[in-house]
């Protein structure tokens, strides 16, 4: 397994392009499914977890090709209904594919997901919501198995704003006679966009990115090609405080500030100055000691719990006491064991994470747990005194593009060694 070998004490300045949102192109991946034919979806990053759905994809039958950013998903023969547990084990977000084989074959045998351990994520969410649009569900040996004879509209009230249960029952519903409406809808960036790509298909939906979405079907659907990806926002807010940690200057081009609406107000509370041009965004922290500032993850708009782990490195090294709450997923705090090991004066409590910033982090050999944590410790690494080595980086590869490429571009030092 790679590690990174990370020389701290460099402050980071420059400009770095943000690339295109792995969790906004995942969705669109499993949407093509849901009619024969070609879509052509551009400003793909090159990411492990792109690559597991792909494979997930050739399963079913489709043709996938990822080249210089550029996805091409040919679904003219993909004719098979189930998603294996050695592929969906990997990347909970390859349960997204049950919708639209729900929606095309009117059955599906989907493995029960894994991906990044952050306590309790049930799907029960999902099944209920299919079992309203007339699905009889079984789970069966770690499968779901689903199967209907025909697809019916229904209101579905989700007891959680879920992203995945959202966006899999709106692709689901396409298929679906008369109208579906969702409740408590998820309202991220991600969702918005999954209802323009299937609005561009030919379905009838509305309120994408509000909590009532509305889909009326069935429609007859066909391939998009040429759709552009939406920015990354938390690979955007990962380089931002990369910069700020290190007291550098860094401009992240084409991103969308408004989805990083929260996340940059708080920023600029630490007194960063946070100067917004365009797509482009820059924080300057240059010879100065940055604030304390307490955070509280919601769902969308609120503080993104992606971005909660690289806010506790940044807390470690501020001026002052902080309290971080995790409100979305209470258990996701593995990154507060490695970021001690460089010094972090942290303490957890519940669902909650106390830090007295010090003056500088020290050096050590640290692990990453999950996608996020992966990328708070090395940018925790950045700011310490001494090389850290930082072990397991294949999560991080998850969900980062040529992560250490783009903090080397900056000016940091981050040697990637392979064991």
């Amino acid at each position: 397994m790679d590690r990174f070998d990370v020389e701290g004490g460099r402050p980071l300045t420059g400009t770095i392009e943000c690339a295109g949102s792995k969790n906004g192109t995942l969705p669109l991946m499993a949407a093509s499914l849901l009619t024969k034919g070609v879509t052509i979806l551009d400003n793909v990053p090159h990411l492990q977890d792109i690559f597991t759905m792909a494979m997930v994809m050739r399963v079913i039958g489709a043709d996938v090709q990822l080249e210089n950013g550029k996805l091409r998903i040919d679904t003219s023969h993909s004719n098979f209904f189930e998603a294996p547990y050695e592929l969906v084990r990997k990347m909970r977000a390859s349960f997204y594919v049950l919708g639209p084989l729900i929606a095309r074959f009117g059955k599906a045998k989907v493995s029960l997901p894994g991906g990044c351990n952050l306590g309790p994520r049930p799907v029960n969410l999902h099944l209920k919501a299919f079992e309203r649009l007339g699905c009889k569900i079984d789970i069966d040996a770690g499968y779901v198995l689903a199967e209907t004879d025909n697809l019916k509209g229904a209101v579905i009230d989700l007891d959680i704003a879920s992203v995945g249960a959202t966006g899999n029952i709106m692709m689901a519903a396409t298929a679906a006679e008369g109208t579906t409406t969702i409740h408590n809808a998820a309202c991220e960036p991600e969702i918005e966009e999954l209802g323009r790509f299937l609005t561009e298909m030919g379905a009838d939906v509305s309120g994408a990115g509000t909590p009532t979405v509305e889909i009326n079907g069935p429609t007859v659907l066909k391939p998009v090609s040429n759709w552009r990806v939406i920015p990354d926002r938390i690979e955007a807010g990962t380089l931002l405080v990369a910069g700020a940690i290190t007291n550098g200057r860094v401009t992240v081009q084409n991103c969308n500030p408004e989805h990083l609406s929260v996340f940059l107000n708080k920023l600029a509370d630490t007194g960063a100055d946070v100067e917004i041009s365009g797509n482009d965004v820059t924080v300057d922290a240059t010879n100065r000691k940055l604030s304390a500032v307490d955070i509280t993850t919601a769902v969308y708009p609120g503080f993104p719990t992606d971005l909660q782990s690289p806010w506790t490195s940044l807390m470690s090294v501020a001026n002052g006491s902080s309290t971080l709450t995790e409100k979305v997923y209470p258990e996701r705090f593995s990154h507060v064991p490695e970021l001690e090991r460089l010094g972090a004066k942290i303490t957890k409590e519940m669902n909650s994470a106390h830090i007295t910033g010090v003056d500088s982090l020290k050096a050590a050999s640290i692990m990453c747990s999950d996608i996020r944590a992966a990328a708070a410790i090395v940018i925790a690494a950045l700011a310490a005194e001494g090389q850290t080595s930082v072990l397991r980086v294949y999560h991080l590869d998850r969900g980062y593009e040529r992560f250490e490429d783009k903090l080397n571009k900056l000016g940091g030092k981050v040697l990637r060694v392979r064991e």
